[in-house]
């Protein structure tokens, strides 16, 4: 299953941790899914139809 956003198609980003001595170590920043009407949207979505809606 993927991490990608039906409506906007935002997916997840690769982005650093850093430790206490600056070694550099990748990581993955997932997007925030939630399940509307069958389909899997990001939280960004969502606040946007809710405003449109209104």
């Amino acid at each position: 299953m993927s991490r990608i956003c039906d409506t906007c198609g935002k997916e997840r980003k690769k982005a650093a941790s850093r430790s206490h001595s600056k070694i550099k170590s990748l990581r993955v920043q997932k997007v925030n899914l939630q399940t509307r009407n069958g389909k899997r949207v990001c939280t960004r979505c969502i606040k946007t139809e809710a405003k449109q809606a209104a």
